[in-house]
C-alpha cells in the first residue's frame, strides 16, 4: 500500500516514514501543505497521514482542497491540539480519522490498516477468494489452509490484487502502489512478481488465480 506522509516536525516526519516502511508500505513525504497536494494530484494513495499544523497551506485546508479535487484517498490527521472541536473540525474537513500526539506506534498502524480496508471495501482484517485468504495483520497467506511464503513484495502485489477483486489494476497502477515515487515505472519486475506468485499459489495449475488481461493488467480470476 502507497502512503504519503505530510508532517513538517523532520524528526516525527522521519520516525513515521521508518515505521511505515518497517511494515511494508511504500512512503512518499511532504513537510508543508503545498508539496502535499502536487503529491496527491500526481500520485495514487491508499492513505494520506496529515498534520493539521502545516506551514504554507494549513493541513485542514490541504484537506478540503484534496476533497475539492475529488481525492478519495483516506485521511488519518495528526493534531497536537486536545480540543474536540479542533478534531471535529478535521473530519468535517474530509478527513476520516484522527490521532492526537503523542500516540502508540501500534495504534497509528491499527488505524491506517483498518482505513485502508475500509476504502477497499474490506472491513474485515481477513481478505478471503476461494480457497485463498490473506490476513492482513499478520500478512500471512494461506491457500486451502496451507500457509504460503510470500517475498514482500509479492504479498503486497497479492494484497493490491485482493484488495480490488473486480478491478482490473495496470502493471503501472500496481508499480504506483508497492514502490516509492521514484522507482523506474517500465520494470518488467511486476510481471516477475505475478509469475511467482502464481506457482506459489497455484502450483498444481488448477486455482488459476491471477488472469492477464493483454494490454490492460491483472485481475484475480472472477472463477474463484
Amino acid at each position: 500500500m502507497r502512503v504519503l506522509i505530510v508532517e513538517d516536525d523532520a524528526r516525527l516526519l522521519t520516525q513515521l516514514d521508518q515505521l511505515m516502511q518497517q511494515n511494508g508500505y511504500s512512503v512518499d513525504l511532504a513537510d508543508d501543505g503545498q508539496k502535499a497536494l502536487f503529491l496527491f494530484r500526481e500520485y495514487p494513495y491508499d492513505l494520506a497521514i496529515i498534520d493539521i499544523g502545516l506551514p504554507v497551506l494549513d493541513g485542514l485546508d490541504l484537506i478540503r482542497q484534496v476533497r475539492k479535487d475529488k481525492i478519495t484517498s483516506p485521511i488519518l490527521i495528526l493534531t497536537a491540539r486536545d480540543r474536540w472541536q479542533e478534531k471535529v473540525e478535521g473530519l468535517e474537513a474530509g478527513a476520516d480519522d484522527y490521532l492526537t500526539k503523542p500516540f502508540h506506534n501500534e495504534e497509528l498502524l491499527a488505524r491506517a490498516k483498518a482505513l485502508i480496508r475500509r476504502a477497499a471495501g474490506q472491513p474485515n482484517p481477513a481478505i478471503e477468494r476461494g480457497p485463498i485468504r490473506l490476513d492482513t495483520l499478520s500478512e500471512e497467506v494461506f491457500v486451502k489452509d496451507q500457509y504460503v511464503e510470500l517475498t514482500a513484495y509479492e504479498y503486497k502485489v497479492l494484497e493490491y490484487l485482493l484488495m480490488n477483486p473486480n478491478k482490473i489494476v495496470s502493471k503501472t497502477e500496481l508499480t504506483e502502489h508497492i514502490y516509492d515515487q521514484d522507482f523506474d515505472l517500465d520494470s518488467n519486475v511486476i510481471e516477475v512478481f505475478i509469475g511467482r506468485l502464481r506457482k506459489k499459489i497455484d502450483p498444481d495449475g488448477d486455482i488459476k488465480p491471477i488472469d492477464t488481461l493483454r494490454g490492460r493488467g491483472y485481475r484475480i480470476s472472477r472463477q474463484l
